[in-house]
């Protein structure tokens, strides 16, 4: 399977984590595992268009580690707007992801995982993660159609 399929994959397992299961559970490790399968899905997006640029002979190789694999794409990117603020986007979710977080009314209708970044207070509620999950969904279908 390709990396676009997986990423394509994983996108359809947040979906499920985001409007089935967190409808019923309402839990903080529920946002976290949707988190972590769009981190996964960024991942692979990322390795498909590094293969395509490597295939293209425009880079030599692709890195082995997920944060330099972005930085390569974002360093051959630097005039693509949209992928610039994608790949910020995926920085902070994974950022996000390793913080130490709170949890706010768990089991109740307003779940929210409360997160500190750089003294700010960021809180990652339904309405949140379906917006960081609308965002993926569109990093994908991008680098589908420019790296073809």
């Amino acid at each position: 399977m390709s990396k676009l399929n997986e990423a394509k994959e994983e996108i359809k397992r947040a979906d499920h984590l985001l409007f089935v299961t967190l409808k019923y559970t309402r839990t903080t490790d529920v946002i976290k595992n949707a988190i972590a399968r769009l981190i996964n899905s960024y991942d692979n997006a990322v390795i498909h268009a590094l293969e395509v640029l490597k295939e293209k002979k425009k880079i030599k190789e692709i890195p082995l580690t997920p944060i330099s694999r972005a930085e390569l794409l974002r360093d051959n990117n630097k005039r693509d707007i949209m992928i610039l603020d994608f790949l910020n986007n995926y920085f902070l979710l994974r950022k996000i992801y390793r913080a130490e977080y709170t949890k706010k009314e768990e089991f109740r209708k307003n779940v929210a995982l409360t997160v500190m970044h750089n003294d700010d207070v960021i809180e990652i509620n339904i309405e949140t993660l379906e917006e960081i999950y609308n965002k993926t969904k569109e990093f994908v279908e991008y680098i589908s159609e420019k790296y073809k």
